[in-house]
């Protein structure tokens, strides 16, 4: 992992296991500089199955969605004081660490 090779210390937030609340999702959007609508996962069965690409203009539902569906955000993402990126493809982490 390229955090473990540039030996930086990071805590891992396992999502699924404990679910971010809507304003967390918020949060997190605003650190990304990104709309909940834009860190979903088109492609998760939970977003198709529930038809959830209705919601993708609505950012408070979007992050209810996220809550609600969590496989359904993009991941991993690495949050460095108020600002966030989308660790995919990997080198975009480097833009935070810099």
């Amino acid at each position: 992992m390229l955090l473990k090779e540039k030996d930086i210390e990071f805590s891992i937030v396992e999502y699924l296991k404990t679910p971010l609340a809507k304003d967390e999702i918020i949060s997190l959007s605003q650190k990304l500089g990104k709309p909940p609508s834009e860190f979903v996962r088109l492609s998760e069965a939970d977003f198709k199955t529930n038809q959830l690409h209705k919601y993708l203009q609505d950012d408070k539902k979007m992050a209810e969605c996220i809550e609600q569906y969590p496989k359904i955000m993009e991941r991993p993402i690495l949050v460095k004081g108020n600002k966030a990126v989308i660790g995919r493809p990997p080198e975009n982490i480097l833009s935070l660490l810099s």
